[in-house]
C-alpha cells in the first residue's frame, strides 16, 4: 500500500503583530522570518518550507492586513498590503493568525482590526484555520470559551484553533490539521529546503531586525536594508550592506554615539548571519539618508519589494 503524499501552499494571513512570524518559525521548525515585537516587521512575503515523509507545507508568512486607513506607509504600504492578498489568492489553505490575548483583554477590538478579513473567509470554499495564538498569556482562562465563541461567529465556517506560537504549545497538531487539508501530490521544492528566500535577502533581513530591535517610535519603519556586494571565499563570507533612512536625523540615530549603534547592529546581525552561512562573516555596514524611499517604485523594486516569483 503506497503512502499518500500531500503538498500545497498555505497562506498565514491577520492583523500586524498577531504572531505569523513566530507561528512561521515554529511550524517549519527553523528560523526563516525575522520576529521583532514591534508591528509591520513582516514587509515581503517570506516562505518557509516544511518536508516530511508525507507531505510538504509551504507557508508564505505575510505582511498584516491593517483595518485601519493610514496605517500602510505610502508606496511601501501598497506592496505589503497587495503581497498578503497575491498570498490568499495562491494558497490552498488559509490560516488566520489573531492575538488571543489582545481580544481577550480588548474584545471589542477583534471585529474592527479583522474587518479586511471576514467578509472573504466567510464566503471563503479553501479550508480556513483561525489560530487564535498567544494563549499563553491568558491569566483568566475561564473568559477563552467566551473569546472562542466570538472567533466562531465571525469566522463559522473555520476551523478555531488555540495555540501559542512562541512556546510551540498546539502546533505540532496544527500541522497535523493543516496536512489533512492539502490536495495530494509530489513536493515542489527539495527535502534540505527550508525557504525560498536568498541568502543576501536572509541577511538583509536579519540586519533589518537588529535595526528594528534597537530603534524607536517611527524610525525602524524608515529603514531599509540593501546588500550591495557579496563575495564568498572558502572559509568566509564579505558583506556589505547599506541602511537606508529617510531622514539626516534617523542616521544620526543608527549610527548612535561614538558609532556605538551600528557597532552593536553589526556585531548581533554578523553573529546570526555566520549561522546562516555557516562560515566566517566580515560585515561592513554603511548609513546613507534616501528622502521618501517608500514611495520611489524604482527603488523599492530594486530591493525585492513587490517581486513575487515563488509560485
Amino acid at each position: 500500500m503506497t503512502m499518500t503524499h500531500r503538498c500545497g501552499w498555505v497562506a498565514l494571513m491577520g492583523p500586524p503583530n498577531a504572531g505569523k512570524s513566530t507561528l512561521t518559525n515554529a511550524l517549519v521548525g527553523q528560523k526563516v522570518a525575522i520576529v521583532t515585537a514591534k508591528p509591520q516587521t513582516t514587509r515581503n512575503r517570506i516562505v518557509g518550507i516544511l518536508t516530511r515523509k508525507d507531505a510538504q507545507v509551504i507557508f508564505m508568512d505575510t505582511p498584516g492586513v491593517h483595518a485601519l486607513r493610514g496605517q500602510t506607509r505610502g508606496q511601501l504600504g501598497k506592496i505589503m498590503v497587495q503581497s498578503a492578498w497575491q498570498s490568499f489568492a495562491a494558497a490552498q489553505c488559509i490560516v488566520l493568525v489573531i492575538d488571543g490575548d489582545l481580544y481577550l483583554r480588548k474584545p471589542e477590538f477583534m471585529e474592527r482590526d479583522l474587518a479586511p478579513l471576514i467578509q472573504p473567509l466567510a464566503e471563503e470554499e479553501r479550508p480556513v484555520i483561525v489560530v487564535v495564538n498567544k494563549v499563553d498569556l491568558f491569566h483568566d482562562k475561564s473568559r477563552m470559551l467566551p473569546l472562542l465563541e466570538q472567533v466562531s461567529s465571525l469566522f463559522p465556517k473555520a476551523e478555531i484553533f488555540p495555540a501559542s506560537a512562541l512556546h510551540r504549545n498546539g502546533t505540532s497538531q496544527l500541522i497535523e490539521l493543516i496536512c489533512s487539508y492539502l490536495p495530494e501530490g509530489e513536493a515542489q521544492f527539495p527535502e534540505e529546503q527550508l525557504s525560498t528566500a536568498p541568502l543576501k535577502f536572509m541577511a538583509a533581513e536579519i540586519i533589518r531586525e537588529k535595526l528594528f530591535e534597537r530603534l524607536y517610535q517611527e524610525v525602524p519603519y524608515s529603514v531599509a536594508v540593501d546588500v550591495e556586494a557579496w563575495d564568498e571565499e572558502e572559509d568566509r563570507v564579505i558583506i556589505h550592506a547599506v541602511i537606508y533612512v529617510a531622514r539626516p536625523s534617523h542616521k544620526a540615530m543608527v549610527i548612535g554615539r561614538r558609532g556605538e549603534g551600528i557597532k552593536a547592529i553589526g556585531t548581533s546581525a554578523r553573529k546570526e548571519i555566520k549561522e546562516l552561512v555557516e562560515k566566517k562573516v566580515h560585515l561592513e555596514l554603511w548609513v546613507k539618508v534616501r528622502e521618501d524611499w517608500v514611495d520611489d517604485p524604482q527603488f523599492l523594486h530594486s530591493l525585492g519589494f513587490g517581486v513575487e516569483s515563488d509560485f
